[in-house]
């Protein structure tokens, strides 16, 4: 099969086209052969239609299918395929696997080898173009990952100091943004696709209405609002003049504002309370409040609990399907493990 050490970026694999995820309207591949360009566009509107996926994940999708179908191109015009991967399972199941092959050989722009993560990510968006297309999800093994540890999440000084910068300087829709994602453990594609009709706030009590994340559209959940989201809240509903439905977080248009620029305002808000773009070896962003919000809770620490909360619990207010996800809360991190070592006894 056709492959070497193809120089990329371990993040976005260079491609040549992409989809217009917000309208649906893929743009044509013209590096492809037709009939792969015209697969590619097929799946980008398939991709557009799903209302449970998020508008990154969905350019994701684009990107590493593009890749995966330019390779397959290239490996076609060489001879290095045994039999058509798009109508014969057992061909398609090969050249997944040639493909996982090739990827094990890429080097990115640094000169290392992709992670085991980044290889089983390209390989999940390929199970989507396949499965989107009938053809059925490939048999191919998925990259082994090193034992987990627990997810980032920002320390007790840290926390304080970004909440007091999103206090000084967000715009309220920004500070909703920041307070869904750490008070209420929102992902972000669910706080974007939030309505005004999803939040319900009372004197004393507040839900929002979360629309389910997964293949199948998962399960709907209602989280209760922390008083500092609830006001929040508040004030960014009296700035759009209260209306009864629409988007809550609403870009200059009055469209419902993307993932991308959320992202980009609470990394931007990170920035100025002091939260570098890549601390700690991760970047920062509303994924890490959202771990945050677990870590806190799972560990009971902080303003959201003061005793640990059962992984049941924390389980539904995040939204988890597998009890286990939420498992990784309560792991070590390095700090801990780390911090354990003091304990020893020293002779001196």
């Amino acid at each position: 099969m056709a492959s070497g050490n193809t120089s990329s970026r371990e993040e976005q694999p260079p491609v040549s086209t992409s989809g217009n995820t917000r309208t649906g309207r893929p743009r044509r591949n013209l590096d492809l052969p037709d009939d792969l360009a015209d697969e590619h566009a097929a799946f980008a509107a398939k991709l557009a239609a799903s209302t449970d996926l998020g508008e990154a994940t969905r350019d994701k999708y684009q990107r590493n299918a593009a890749a995966f179908l330019a390779w397959l191109a290239e490996a076609r015009q060489a001879g290095a395929v045994d039999g058509d991967s798009l109508t014969d399972a057992a061909a398609r199941d090969w050249a997944v696997r040639d493909y996982r092959r090739h990827l094990k050989n890429t080097r990115t722009a640094r000169g290392t080898h992709l992670s085991a993560a980044t290889i089983n990510n390209r390989l999940a968006a390929i199970d989507a173009f396949f499965v989107l297309r009938g053809s059925g999800r490939p048999d191919v093994v998925r990259e082994h990952l090193p034992r987990p540890t627990a997810p980032r999440a920002l320390d007790a000084r840290t926390k304080l100091r970004f909440l007091r910068t999103v206090a000084r300087d967000a715009t309220p829709r920004d500070r909703v943004v920041c307070h869904l994602a750490y008070y209420a453990g929102l992902r972000i594609a669910e706080i974007v696709a939030l309505d005004v009709a999803d939040i319900r706030l009372s004197a004393r009590k507040g839900t929002v209405r979360v629309r389910g994340k997964g293949k199948f559209g998962g399960k709907d959940r209602t989280v209760p609002l922390h008083t500092e989201a609830r006001a929040s809240l508040e004030l960014l509903l009296d700035d759009l003049g209260r209306p009864a439905s629409g988007p809550l977080v609403r870009n200059r248009d009055g469209g419902p504002l993307s993932t991308r620029a959320a992202n980009m305002a609470v990394t931007v808000l990170g920035a100025a309370a002091g939260i570098g773009p890549s601390d700690d070896g991760e970047p920062f962003g509303p994924h890490v409040l959202r771990h945050t919000f677990g870590t806190d809770l799972v560990r009971g620490r902080g303003d959201l609990s003061k005793e640990p909360v059962d992984l049941v619990t924390v389980a539904e207010l995040m939204g988890h399907a597998d009890i286990n996800t939420t498992r990784r809360y309560a792991l070590p991190t390095e700090a801990d493990t780390a911090a354990a070592l003091d304990v020893l006894t020293v002779d001196q």
